[in-house]
């Protein structure tokens, strides 16, 4: 594709690829040069012309020489549209997940769904790109702009025909997920998180209504979980938008949530839509998966999918890794279950989902990522000691951070609880104190396959772990 097609000129220079990093450029390549928070892409022009790059999308006061200056008061916007040219096409159906939690969750019981309905599909998002057949791990919820778009276009090349994906407030505030024409988008719940980057919850909440503000096409589906105090908010956004709104939960006017009862390993629905009464028989624990469900099931049919045909399918999704995952049964009779929780929102969460099965005590194991929202931290600790009968602070992630340190910050919330600070060790804690009709909850890394101190990543599974200490 010549220079001139994407940018509307009679520049005649081939372009060969799309790059946000200086050392990746290749003849023919367009380079974008974003100021960030701990790199100014400009300052890396001159060696991006170097090696080759026939066009730089930079701020109209950044110094461009050798190369077309593509100026933009917000570069990123900018560079994201001309990607989108290059690589297009996409799959012809793109629906987006937002929320602080759930998203995981939500994109890829979105592609259960829909391949239950005979579409070839896939998800993008935390646990990578997860087609039918296979699982690419990328190590970001949202991956950046180029790698994003490079996905979609070789899903569309695999036969893809629908594809979910994972709108983090990160990537929505960077514009990394922009360019393409996503059809439905879906608000999941809104609560602390991500402080060390957005700072203020305003902040972080403005990030998350970009994506009905501006991403979602003109016309499209906005599926609304209810029974979040943000919801009224978000719905006023999508309306004011002219979106299409459908709403779900014990408040939603599209599929309504009756009732909800815990079964032994699951839970029994009941949803009204449109005037009838479906009865589900689910095979998640827990309020947030029913949570889940529904709006999946909200983007299935904002997109289609017909209605008694996406509830009953409800009734065959798969667990998530790493969301509310069994991973063992200990000696002793007792289940451990692993979740991604990391939020003191999300930890609650988890923690109520389990408490109808435990007959005996709730053991929580968790701790807190290093380098993020300190503040967050009692938090989490005062959730944990209040809802569980016994509690293990441990290491998370602790990065650059004095891992004796944030235990100390979680403990500040938590007085009650044991302090355990290898993970391992900790994991190897609870399952010996676990009885016969006790649960453990193993929380914060989830589907992780690693755990990072300093500047390594340490090969750890909490799912394998767990299963070596009960073994």
């Amino acid at each position: 594709m010549r220079l001139g097609e994407l940018i509307g000129t009679e520049t005649q220079a081939q372009v060969t690829g799309f790059a946000i990093d200086h050392r990746k450029i290749a003849p023919g390549t367009v380079f974008g040069a974003f100021p960030g928070s701990r790199f100014n892409g400009e300052d890396y022009i001159a060696e991006a012309v170097k090696a080759g790059a026939v066009a730089i999308v930079a701020r109209p006061e950044a110094r461009v020489e050798g190369a077309v200056h593509v100026k933009a008061d917000e570069p990123r916007q900018a560079f994201a549209a001309l990607a989108a040219r290059f690589f297009a096409p996409f799959p012809g159906t793109v629906v987006a997940v937002t929320g602080t939690n759930g998203k995981t969750s939500n994109v890829e019981m979105v592609r259960q769904l829909w391949r239950m309905a005979g579409h070839v599909s896939a998800s993008i998002g935390t646990l990578g790109v997860t087609t039918a057949d296979e699982q690419v791990t990328t190590g970001l919820t949202t991956p950046d702009v180029v790698t994003f778009l490079s996905n979609m276009a070789g899903l569309k090349r695999m036969g893809i025909t629908h594809a979910a994906f994972e709108a983090s407030s990160h990537g929505l505030s960077q514009y990394r997920t922009e360019g393409l024409a996503v059809s439905a988008g879906a608000f999941t719940n809104f609560s602390r998180d991500h402080l060390d980057y957005h700072e203020t919850m305003d902040a972080y909440f403005d990030a998350k209504m970009r994506l009905f503000r501006e991403v979602l096409e003109p016309g499209a589906a906005a599926v609304i979980w209810t029974d979040d105090p943000k919801s009224a908010e978000v719905e006023g956004i999508a309306r004011q938008r002219g979106l299409n709104v459908m709403t779900v939960g014990t408040k939603g006017e599209s599929l309504r949530l009756i009732s909800r009862t815990p079964t032994q390993l699951g839970q029994t629905l009941v949803i009204e839509a449109d005037g009838t009464e479906h009865k589900v028989t689910l095979p998640l624990i827990g309020a947030y998966q029913a949570a889940n469900v529904l709006t999946a099931a909200g983007l299935v049919i904002a997109t289609g999918g017909n209605v008694k045909q996406t509830l009953s399918h409800l009734s065959r999704l798969q667990p998530v890794r790493g969301r509310l995952e069994r991973a063992v049964i200990t000696k002793a009779g007792a289940p451990v279950y692993v979740d991604y929780a990391h939020t003191p929102d999300a930890l609650e969460a988890a923690i109520e989902a389990l408490r109808p099965h435990a007959r005996g005590r709730l053991i929580t194991i968790f701790g807190a990522g290093g380098d993020r929202d300190v503040g967050k931290r009692p938090e989490m600790g005062e959730v944990a000691a209040r809802m569980s009968d016994l509690v293990i602070i441990t290491d998370d992630n602790p990065r650059s951070e004095d891992p004796a340190a944030i235990r100390r910050d979680v403990l500040a919330g938590a007085a009650r609880a044991r302090e355990v600070g290898g993970r391992r060790e900790a994991i190897a804690a609870g399952i010996a104190e676990a009885g016969p009709e006790d649960i453990i909850l193993l929380a914060g890394k989830g589907h992780e396959q690693g755990q990072i101190v300093g500047d390594k990543v340490l090969p750890f599974d909490d799912v394998t772990v767990a299963r070596e200490c009960a073994a």
